[in-house]
């Protein structure tokens, strides 16, 4: 069965595995995980297996990692600055 998170929320789904994890046995975890953004959705296995890291140490470090492989239109509207008020 398919699960779906928003990624906003994305933490909680990460905090209930244990760490040191490696990115192999994330992948393998979140097989059936799709993480719905601001504008479309991502599979979270592909997202994980694109980012450079080989362990993640915590939760927040899977996150950190993730932030760095998300789409474009996953957090918001492209190109849109919230400091240029």
């Amino acid at each position: 069965m398919m699960r779906e998170i928003e990624f906003s929320n994305i933490s909680t789904l990460l905090d209930d595995v244990d760490y040191p994890l490696a990115q192999s046995a994330a992948t393998a975890e979140f097989s059936d995980v799709t993480v719905v953004f601001a504008d479309g959705k991502a599979d979270l296995a592909k997202l994980i297996s694109e980012t450079t890291k080989e362990t993640f140490q915590s939760s927040s470090d899977i996150e950190t990692a993730l932030h760095n492989v998300l789409p474009r239109g996953a957090v918001g509207e492209p190109y849109q600055s919230e400091g240029d008020a």
